[in-house]
């Protein structure tokens, strides 16, 4: 990888860290924190973040190395030469069926033997009853294993496109803060008389903050079973998941009595109750 390359991944980098702050720093100054975090909320997120940044995702990069020089040993600069622009087109619509299919099989999954273990690693990003830029790092820490941008960008670089690999990644991230952010331009938007049915048309395509908000909650407008596209819609609406809001969610977050913080972040060591037959 070239010094040009690397000093490119590095302003990536920079991008991730100045656009989440600031994202954060625009909701809490908006008041969109006050109140709503009980101590298990907090002990949820930061040990979310602390494992996830501390210990899976530096594991997760040697693996992503290791893996593709073992299944395509000699292989590496496989794509070197090829069209940056059109392996990043790809790469994104490639990471984007894959993601479509893993998080509806991780919703769909829930309570079924054999792919329950799915849901339990996905259930930690859900179970918050609200919705703004900390659900980014409300992942269970072993989530980024199954996802398939993890690995599609480690294959990309092992195929010596850097360029391309950290665009698809700044792009699901940048997609990620504008669905996940508790602002919701969109509203006013989809409800403009001229504007608003063309918007209504573009969510066929492309996932808007309300698709995203209304995968997050549940009662009116909630549809935690539909929406399982991260950037694109499009999948949803070929495979018939897609539902667009009219307004926010009654709530956000999980029905029922929430897991204890230890099953949402250290599934499978701590897991759920047995169930009594």
């Amino acid at each position: 990888m070239t010094g040009g390359a690397l000093d490119g991944l590095g302003n990536y980098g920079l991008f991730y860290l100045i656009s989440g702050l600031s994202v954060l720093a625009l909701e809490i100054i908006a008041g969109r924190h006050r109140g709503i975090y009980s101590r298990s909320e907090w002990l949820i997120n930061l040990l979310c973040a602390a494992i996830g940044m501390a210990a899976i995702r530096p594991l997760l990069s040697i693996a992503g190395a290791l893996v593709f020089v073992i299944l395509l040993p000699g292989r590496q600069g496989m794509l070197a030469h090829a069209s940056v622009g059109l392996t990043f087109a790809i790469g994104l619509l490639v990471t984007e069926f894959l993601f479509y299919w893993v998080h509806r099989l991780a919703h769909e999954g829930k309570g079924k033997r054999g792919m329950d273990w799915l849901w339990q690693l996905h259930r930690t990003h859900h179970s918050a009853r609200y919705m703004n830029i900390i659900l980014l790092i409300r992942q269970h820490p072993l989530w980024p294993i199954v996802q398939p941008q993890t690995w599609v960008v480690a294959f990309l670089l092992y195929a010596e496109q850097p360029v391309a690999a950290a665009s698809i990644a700044v792009s699901v991230y940048a997609w990620n803060l504008i669905t996940h952010s508790n602002f919701r331009w969109d509203d006013r938007v989809r409800a403009m008389p001229m504007i608003g049915p063309m918007f209504r048309a573009m969510e066929h395509v492309l996932v808007s903050p309300g698709i995203h908000h209304t995968h997050h909650g549940y009662g009116k407008d909630g549809a935690n079973y539909r929406n399982f596209g991260l950037i694109f819609s499009i999948y949803d609406t070929l495979f018939g998941t897609l539902h667009i809001p009219e307004g926010r969610p009654w709530k956000y977050g999980l029905p029922g009595t929430d897991a204890s913080w230890k099953e949402q972040v250290l599934y499978p060591l701590v897991r759920p109750p047995a169930k009594k037959r």
